[in-house]
């Protein structure tokens, strides 16, 4: 038996790199998988919808819960990144990204939250290192995955008395196709570089990270709840020479 049969979770941003590993990571242990995504896919339900629109979060739970009867999992994945330095980054682009990357999640949450209680589910929120520290012309990314990081501590407060548990991840630098083509664009001496800045002596695998999130959401960290997982080869853990 897998450890996901009989259940229904929810994943957002299922399209590519991490949030479609996380999808089929979950499907092929037993979950029956609605994905939020910009295209459609063969192996799970999909939902394409513009997550920045604060009506969607509730239509998207009730179609779920419509569908399956259910809700055990969810996994707020799908987000953005906008570059630019502080004194750059237009109103439009900070709002646009907090639409996103935070008041997405928790209008999902709070929308999925009488349904999780029932079944006793779990949350997990895809943040970043870039949660926890920046890098260059990141302020609206950055800030918008710490206020994610605060929002999974709260939830988990708030809903451990009904037994729902919520967690986050916060990779770091992971091998997803986008990443893939920046790296390789600039050569080999700049993969030899970022290997380098990682402990483990490379950068991280989508897989790693959805097996991060299956664990999270499994009844193997029933007594898991209210941590940010860091999955970064070490990076964060590493200090720079002079």
């Amino acid at each position: 038996m897998s450890r996901f049969d009989g259940k229904v979770a929810l994943v957002t941003g299922a399209s590519s790199g991490i949030g479609a590993a996380i999808a089929d990571r979950l499907a092929c242990e037993g979950a029956k998988v609605f994905a939020i995504q910009l295209e459609k896919a063969d192996n799970f339900e999909t939902m394409i919808v513009d997550l920045c629109d604060p009506e969607v979060p509730a239509v998207i739970i009730d179609r779920v819960v419509q569908r399956a009867g259910r809700l055990d999992i969810l996994v707020n994945n799908a987000g953005r990144m906008a570059e630019a330095k502080i004194e750059e980054t237009e109103l439009h682009e900070w709002r646009r990204t907090m639409a996103l990357n935070l008041d997405a999640p928790f209008l999902l949450i709070r929308h999925a939250m009488p349904h999780l209680r029932r079944t006793r589910g779990a949350i997990v929120n895809i943040g970043s290192i870039e949660g926890l520290a920046s890098n260059p012309g990141h302020a609206a990314y950055c800030a918008s995955k710490a206020g994610l990081h605060g929002l999974t501590r709260a939830v988990a407060v708030d809903g451990g008395p009904d037994g729902v548990r919520c967690n986050g991840v916060a990779p770091g630098w992971i091998d997803t196709g986008l990443n893939i083509n920046f790296v390789a664009a600039m050569g080999n001496e700049a993969r030899g570089r970022l290997g380098a800045i990682h402990p483990l002596g490379r950068t991280g695998r989508v897989e790693e990270v959805a097996s991060m999130v299956a664990w999270m959401a499994s009844d193997e960290a029933a007594f898991v709840t209210g941590q940010i997982f860091i999955v970064d080869g070490g990076r964060t853990a590493k200090l720079s020479l002079p």
